[in-house]
């Protein structure tokens, strides 16, 4: 029996998973795809270091961007890390002192540049139709190649993955007895959950509540172009945090538990990034649908989506692609959900992550320790309990 049974295989998953094993616990991950899907497939994949807000996010931003960088040579296999500008849009009739406020207690301070500033930084913009944009330096990574680097990292230290679908956790008094799995039923001293927008989903199929929620997130993929997106574009003012604020809103948690709810309107947040192999990610369109498995029209939501990021980037938007959708997690505060759940001895959440790319290398470490028995009062303070169930 292992140590440890981890539940999901992307980025958050495998790098728990690795770092586990690496500290000398045996680990048995188990994931649904072989092929990756979930969030994990369908990030942008930046590494947004400068913003942390807070003396713990800062911390942590420091450590992740430090790990991704050093990562590739560590695992034996490149994640594509790079370095980048990111340009956040700001729309024609922006007020710019009223944006900038948002991005003041940030770690590193955003450049001002004018539309014709932003066109020259990045030509593929559309400076008639931006108010200019916020220059940031920014970091890059292929999550492909993040979590294949990673699974053969933990192979290669004797972790183990199953392929199989997991349908409940099987629990007597305070502890999860096993994993129920098409496979069969799997056994561990410790559970940690990773499945990322399907947290929820799993926790309440096993009767466990939990302060974890997802948005259905869109996107397209357009096929590889012989041009070259210099940054990785995204809106000053995201939607999708304030999707995620107002909907994780304690008066909406009886909303959460029925299926078929739409909590609020779907937003669509106009940005792109190009990949080493030429593709490009447009997007993204977030909504709020309580059941994890909705049926979505994606002829109106691809058009929603190329109508966006026709205003800021008119070359890109209407190529060929493929449009793609997933789940993708967040808490009530914008942090993790990393430890020990209330009431249950063994069984420990790692999820919710707003910034997966840059907090789940650091925390992952961090957790390792932690299930060793090193004190860490950051792990301490990002506990599930810090949310009250009522």
């Amino acid at each position: 029996m292992p140590d440890w049974i981890v539940i999901g295989g992307g980025i958050t998953g495998i790098s728990l998973g690795y770092e586990l094993q690496k500290a000398g616990f045996s680990v048995l991950l188990i994931e649904q795809n072989q092929q990756l899907q979930g969030g994990s497939s369908l990030g942008y994949g930046g590494i947004s270091y400068w913003a942390g807000t807070t003396p713990m996010t800062q911390q942590l931003a420091q450590e992740g961007i430090a790990l991704q960088r050093s990562l590739s040579d560590e695992l034996g296999s490149s994640t594509e890390f790079r370095e980048l500008d990111l340009l956040l849009t700001l729309e024609p009739d922006a007020n710019r002192d009223e944006v900038l406020k948002q991005y003041t207690k940030c770690a590193i301070t955003p450049t001002f540049l004018t539309a014709q500033e932003s066109f020259e930084r990045e030509p593929l913009l559309d400076r008639d139709n931006i108010g200019g944009a916020l220059l940031l330096p920014h970091a890059h990574i292929n999550l492909d190649r993040f979590v294949a680097a990673h699974s053969q990292a933990f192979q290669q230290l004797g972790g183990e993955i199953i392929y199989t679908q997991v349908h409940k956790l099987l629990v007597t008094g305070d502890r999860v007895t096993a994993i129920r799995t098409e496979q069969g039923d799997f056994t561990s001293e410790k559970v940690a959950i990773c499945a990322g927008g399907l947290s929820r989903f799993l926790l309440k199929e096993s009767a466990i509540e939990a302060k974890v929620y997802f948005t259905h997130a869109e996107a397209i993929d357009i096929e590889p172009v012989d041009f070259e997106l210099r940054s990785m574009v995204m809106p000053a003012d995201t939607k999708r945090y304030a999707l995620e604020a107002e909907t994780s809103n304690p008066k909406n948690e009886t909303l959460w538990n029925v299926d078929g709810n739409e909590l609020l309107p779907p937003s669509v947040d106009a940005g792109a990034i190009q990949f080493s192999d030429r593709r490009i990610r447009i997007g993204q369109l977030s909504r709020v649908l309580t059941d994890p498995r909705a049926a979505i029209n994606p002829v109106r939501s691809e058009a929603d989506i190329r109508t966006a990021v026709t205003s800021i980037l008119p070359k890109i938007a209407n190529l060929r692609g493929k449009w793609r959708n997933c789940l993708v997690a967040f808490s009530g505060d914008n942090l993790p959900l990393v430890g020990a759940l209330r009431g249950y001895a063994n069984l420990n959440l790692f999820t919710g992550f707003t910034n997966p790319t840059l907090y789940v290398p650091p925390l992952s470490r961090r957790f390792a320790k932690y299930a060793k028995g090193e004190p860490d009062p950051i792990i301490d303070d990002l506990s599930p309990q810090r949310f009250a169930i009522t």
